[in-house]
């Protein structure tokens, strides 16, 4: 039974007609009534964790660094959605001088992922993160060979790639990603709110504004 079902079950048990009246003919008031359950709940996760999901690696940021709103992605560098996000990040940020977009590594993919966070959290110590995220998206086929030359290209210093604060990065962003219910990549963080898969400009943009204006 899906959740709107059962909730029109319990409906039809407390009410005396008026609601399911009113429900049925405004149907988009319940899935944004259980979007707003989903958020709460989800929301008491992510403020328990709330510093540590936000708070970037190095230069793992981009967008203005005292936006009042940040949105978080999780990606790996085997995903084609997250290839394809790009442009529409590129196209938020650019558009909401507010906003702060912060990347964490969520390796899931194969084991080349792992290399390539590795590689991606050590260009973010040495300030070189955007450089090298933008050039191993647009490099194709995640290998150690693909991720050298991307390093070599962007100046990021390969002896740096194996820092065990950064192994530890991983795990902890694989154990944020578990205990929000990320299923896959892209994943995002916006408020207190996770989306999961590729979003449209304006998907993201409804959820900032949400962010910004809670409860409004």
């Amino acid at each position: 039974m899906s959740a709107g079902a059962a909730t029109m079950m319990l409906i039809d048990r407390h009410d005396g007609g008026g609601v399911r009246t009113y429900l049925l003919a405004h149907p988009d008031v319940i899935p944004e009534a259980m979007q707003r359950l989903r958020d709460r709940e989800t929301g008491k996760t992510i403020a328990a964790g709330r510093a540590a999901i936000e708070t970037p690696v190095g230069s793992a940021w981009a967008g203005n660094p005292r936006g009042d709103v940040t949105l978080v992605e999780y990606y790996d560098y085997n995903c084609g959605y997250c290839r394809a996000s790009l442009p529409t990040v590129a196209a938020l940020v650019k558009s909401d001088p507010g906003l702060r977009v912060v990347y964490r590594e969520l390796p899931i993919l194969a084991p080349s992922s792992h290399d390539a966070a590795l590689a991606s959290l050590a260009a973010a110590h040495q300030g070189r993160f955007a450089a090298f995220h933008d050039a191993l998206y647009a490099a194709g086929q995640v290998s150690k060979a693909s991720i050298a030359a991307v390093a070599r290209q962007t100046g990021v210093a390969a002896s740096a790639t194996a820092v065990p604060a950064d192994e530890a990065a991983i795990t902890a962003n694989m154990k944020a990603a578990g205990e929000l219910g990320m299923t896959g990549t892209p994943s995002w963080v916006i408020g207190d709110r996770v989306m999961i898969g590729a979003q449209t400009l304006e998907q993201l943009q409804d959820a900032v504004a949400t962010a910004r204006h809670p409860g409004s």
